[in-house]
């Protein structure tokens, strides 16, 4: 007995656990975070930065010594030279012999400092990349976000319409059965029903088609327990349109300030711009130490193993000077190639800024627009609510015709789906604005 007690409880415990996990919201935070920590290009990405690091480490290399040491050992079988005698002789002899080499870069044309710097700038290039990535994904799930709660809002409202539809047709019936309208009245309202129900059977697809939009970003499979969390932006009043009293030209020079693709471009100018630098220092004379250390061991010798080692040593040292002459014209094309591509940055950067500019005024003008539509939308909302509820109550009292009746009702419909889509709308388009002048938190708190 106890045994099944315990058995008992432990299923319980799992019931509890999956129903906590299937009831579990879903923030537009954890989403964005969830969207970047999963998405492959941002991997991608991420390892691009690992390679660009690992780059840096070679770039530091080539300021220190190149150190080598080598050896072997050889077995000459036929005729050799007696080392004891000096005559020759056919026999085998046996010789091990070992060597080492330094070699350091005095002067290089600066190529090697003009590589490190460069290095550093690719690693600088592929953090912005990265971010910029990021800023991309939160954006795309934020709109997804956005698109499930306007059409969890809108499913909302069919429900609500498709109550009121039974209850009018309740009313219109109960009022045939006493004769005060005719028969023919209750098709009318009947046929409203079905509308109302297709109306709410097309929002609930719709519904459930943008929560899987998201759930795919996401790699989430179980879209059925799938939920968000709706409650911050339900209530309109979190939205600050603060953002609006800012002129355009200060949202454009913190956008320049502060978005990654730009920081990405300016960067790549300078990379270009190191380019050219190091082709240029290829022309330079490059000056290069060098020191090399040799020496054998041979069986045959009656000699100790170190006393033929400092018999037989050798040395070379001293410093190479390289001049470039003429290398087939490839030093001389490299570099008009390089300012090429630097002229190439310089434009890419510009068009860039235009383009952002462009960006930014259209961005500031549809903010702009969507609060005024909003604020419209809203106050159309409340008059024809209030005309729907006037005509509500004269049609209980038998002072209009169905036919006026469900135009009024038509109408506030209209007014309620058009205000919920400038809602989200409105929303979006401030969420956008703020996001260019630096505002990376999309979330509300």
């Amino acid at each position: 007995m106890r045994k099944n007690k315990i058995i008992l409880f432990l299923i319980f415990l799992l019931v509890l656990s999956i129903n906590s996990i299937a009831q579990e919201k879903w923030t537009l935070e954890k989403c964005v975070n969830r969207a970047i920590k999963k998405n492959i290009s941002i991997k991608q990405s991420s390892e691009d930065l690992k390679s660009n690091q690992l780059n840096k480490k070679t770039a530091i290399g080539n300021f220190m010594p190149n150190f080598n040491l080598s050896g072997s050992h050889a077995w000459n079988v036929g005729l050799n030279q007696n080392i004891t005698t000096g005559l020759l002789e056919n026999m085998t002899t046996e010789s091990s012999s070992l060597s080492a080499n330094i070699g350091i870069d005095i002067f290089k044309g600066l190529q090697n400092l003009q590589q490190l710097y460069r290095t550093n700038l690719s690693i600088l290039a592929s953090t912005y990349q990265l971010e910029d990535m990021k800023d991309d994904i939160s954006l795309l799930v934020a709109n997804a976000y956005l698109q499930i709660l306007f059409d969890k809002e809108n499913m909302l409202v069919q429900e609500s319409q498709l109550t009121i539809a039974k209850e009018e047709l309740i009313i219109t019936q109960e009022k045939i059965k006493n004769g005060v309208i005719p028969s023919g009245s209750v098709l009318e309202i009947e046929a409203n029903l079905a509308s109302v129900e297709q109306g709410l059977l097309l929002a609930k697809n719709k519904y459930y088609l943008s929560k899987m939009a998201l759930a795919q970003l996401l790699l989430i499979t179980d879209v059925e327990n799938f939920e968000i969390d709706e409650s911050v932006y339900l209530n309109t009043n979190n939205i600050s349109n603060s953002i609006l009293n800012q002129d355009i030209s200060s949202i454009y020079n913190s956008a320049v300030k502060n978005r990654n693709d730009i920081k990405l471009a300016q960067t790549n100018l300078k990379i270009f711009e190191k380019d050219l630098a190091i082709n240029k220092s290829i022309m330079f004379p490059s000056i290069k130490g060098f020191y090399y250390y040799n020496t054998r061991f041979l069986l045959e010798d009656s000699r100790s193993f170190s006393e033929q080692i400092d018999a037989n040593a050798g040395q070379n040292f001293g410093l190479q000077i390289s001049i470039p002459l003429f290398n087939n014209m490839l030093n001389h094309v490299n570099v008009q190639k390089s300012k090429i591509n630097l002229k190439k940055a310089e434009y890419t950067l510009k068009q860039m800024k235009l383009d952002l500019e462009n960006t930014i005024t259209q961005a500031y003008k549809d903010a702009e627009g969507a609060f005024k539509t909003y604020e419209a939308a809203n106050k159309t909302f409340y008059s024809r609510e209030l005309a729907y509820k006037y005509a509500k109550e004269r049609f209980n009292n038998g002072a209009i015709n169905t036919f006026n009746f469900l135009q009024s009702q038509q109408k506030f419909k209209e007014s309620q789906s058009e205000l919920i889509k400038t809602k989200y709308n409105y929303i979006f388009k401030i969420k956008i604005l703020e996001f260019y002048f630096g505002d990376l938190d999309l979330y509300y708190n």
